[in-house]
């Protein structure tokens, strides 16, 4: 399994026979550009125009933007519902979760949550190898509310998302508030992507991964 981070909330993950595309952006709504992206399966977390650019992407015999189970060759993908803020969805509405299970690993790709987990919803999530969730604050959860749910989760590898990277003026916190938060600023050397071919190869202790946007 190899995950490429686009930009913003936008990954590719792409498997021995499944490739998946996650949150493809809009570039009039954003300072970036969208890479060409092919995909089998395309997943969408809300309905906000840097989430859900459908045109951005070709070749995909299913989209999913509701909850519910999926499968297609053998991957398998489970939306759950969350909301987008901490106040149950009043103020920006629904978000899915997708907890996705490819080459025999799981990821999980958290869209724009705005809250900490609930005991129900956390229960339905177990063994997770790569969490990938935002970290930037304001319109989702921030940096230390982020540390709670990797606490809570446990995950193998933690790859954030959803940051200020300094190219567009949006209110969101930098990377190097959620690393400080995480006891690993100045440690992390951003990579490309990430590949991990086993379960096996996972440490034991969450290890935080920083890829480089491909926008």
């Amino acid at each position: 399994m190899e995950i490429t981070y686009i930009g913003r909330s936008c990954f590719k993950i792409k498997g021995k026979d499944t490739t998946i595309v996650i949150d493809p952006y809009n570039p009039e709504n954003t300072k970036y550009k969208l890479p060409r992206l092919d995909a089998d399966i395309l997943l969408l977390s809300h309905a906000h125009p840097d989430h859900n650019h459908v045109d951005g992407v070709t070749g995909y015999k299913l989209l999913v933007d509701t909850p519910g189970e999926y499968e297609v060759g053998g991957t398998f993908i489970y939306g759950l519902e969350t909301f987008h803020d901490d106040k149950e969805g009043k103020e920006r509405g629904k978000n899915i979760m997708f907890l996705i299970d490819i080459d025999g690993m799981t990821v999980l790709h958290a869209g724009d949550l705005g809250h900490e987990l609930s005991a129900e919803t956390l229960e339905k999530i177990s063994d997770v190898d790569v969490l990938i969730l935002p970290v930037g604050g304001v319109y989702t959860i921030d940096a230390k509310t982020a540390g709670k749910i990797i606490s809570s989760i446990e995950p193998s590898y933690v790859i954030p998302m959803h940051y200020n990277d300094g190219k567009e003026n949006l209110e969101l916190e930098k990377l190097d508030i959620f690393l400080k938060e995480m006891g690993v600023e100045g440690s992390v050397k951003p990579e490309d992507r990430f590949k991990l071919n086993s379960k096996s190869e996972s440490p034991e202790d969450t290890q935080v991964l920083v890829l480089t946007p491909q926008h």
